[in-house]
Order: structure tokens, then C-alpha cells, then sequence
């Protein structure tokens, strides 16, 4: 991984992977549509169908970096 990866690739845990979608847009201050999302883990319901028993987990990189 570059210098410049570094800083245009997060990897980013919530509930669900929409949750940390939305996590990864508000940390890099960027559109949705500005990301590439990788999922590295599904996010899995609990007891009775509860959110977060296992957290979803994604990894971001920016599709151009340094605009």
C-alpha cells in the first residue's frame, strides 16, 4: 500500500453494513458515490433478530484520491 492509499483507504466497523457505509461518508467527508466499498464482514442479528451480535465490517477507498 502507497503513501496516498494510505490515507484514501479506511476500514470502518457498525451493525450493519449500511451503518458503516454511512460511518465511512461522514469520517471522510465525501459523497457516496466518491467511495468504493469493500465488505470484509456481514453484520449479523442477535437473539430474537437484534442488530450487532457480530458487527459488519467494510473497507473504503476513495475513487479519486486528492480531489
Amino acid at each position: 500500500m502507497n503513501k496516498n492509499e494510505q490515507h484514501s483507504t479506511i476500514e470502518v466497523e457498525a451493525a450493519t453494513v449500511e451503518g458503516a457505509i454511512r460511518k465511512a461518508v461522514k469520517t471522510l467527508k465525501v459523497a457516496r458515490d466518491d467511495i468504493k466499498v469493500n465488505v470484509l464482514k456481514e453484520g449479523k442479528k442477535g437473539l430474537f433478530g437484534m442488530e450487532g451480535a457480530a458487527r459488519a465490517k467494510i473497507k473504503v477507498t476513495l475513487k479519486n484520491p486528492g480531489k
